[in-house]
């Protein structure tokens, strides 16, 4: 057995492809939490939040993870995913996303703001360590703990900063700086929690059993690109808040006249 460094292959573009669908999943299921804050019933907000735990959870932070994961060899021993802890992490990116935005709620809080951010940044590190449980090859995984903190310090601060910037900022512009400082937490955590990963290469160990990334990544990545269609028409045909407010006084307003008019 050995103990070897990890090393990534594919060059600068698959660093640039990872983070440029971190920062599309995160701008996007940004949008839809603002816009499930001027939500004036509860099934129209659930439905956007869904959409950007989907967009968040399941594009800007999971797919990311696998993109990126394109890169990653161990030399002389082939890789393998396991697609019931692969789904696994998938589910857990998707869900703690979706548990953080409600906790926000609709209006700007600190200590929503806080939790949430705290809720979103420790669902990204969990999934990804989650995900690379998945990981098959001729070895062993250690872990450096100092650089596995860094990577959850790193989630944490960035996601609660970008929640910010959506909850309290109404420019459009800031809120797409706010997805991507949410991209940059999304690949920063990423590679951090890679350089804390050594490998213990073990020769004379099976051949590992398990599907290859390429086997489930491609359809799935052509298949949350698609997905992304649906909450980005929705974005763009949403009224903003604004208009939605003023509908929804009017709306009061009519009930309040036809109750008059009944008396």
């Amino acid at each position: 057995m050995s103990d070897e460094m990890h090393h990534f292959s594919m060059g600068i573009w698959l660093l640039g492809l990872a983070f440029a669908v971190a920062v599309a999943g995160s701008v996007i299921g940004l949008a839809c939490t603002r816009q499930s804050a001027a939500a004036t019933h509860t099934a129209a907000r659930m439905r956007w939040l869904f959409m950007g735990a989907l967009s968040i959870g399941g594009v800007g932070i999971w797919l990311m993870h696998f993109i990126a994961m394109l890169g990653f060899a161990v030399p002389g021993s082939p890789i393998r995913y396991n697609l019931a802890w692969t789904i696994t992490s998938a589910a857990i990116s998707v869900i703690a996303t979706l548990v953080g935005l409600l906790i926000i709620g609709t209006e700007f809080r600190l200590s929503r703001l806080l939790a949430g951010g705290l809720v979103m940044g420790v669902a990204v590190n969990v999934m990804h360590f989650t995900g690379m449980r998945a990981l098959r090859f001729q070895g062993e995984i250690h872990y450096n703990m100092y650089f596995v903190a860094l990577s959850l310090v790193i989630a944490i601060i960035a996601g609660t900063a970008a929640l910010w910037f959506t909850m309290a900022m109404e420019s459009t512009v800031m809120r797409f700086f706010a997805g991507v400082i949410m991209g940059i937490a999304v690949v920063g955590m990423h590679y951090s929690g890679m350089a804390a990963v050594r490998v213990v290469h073990d020769p004379a160990a099976s051949v590992p059993e398990g599907l290859e990334v390429f086997a489930f990544l491609f359809p799935v990545f052509v298949f949350g690109l698609l997905a992304l269609a649906v909450p980005i028409v929705a974005v763009m045909t949403a009224p903003d808040r604004a208009t939605a407010q003023m509908d929804a006084e009017a709306e009061a307003l009519d009930f309040e006249a036809r109750e008059f008019a009944d008396r």
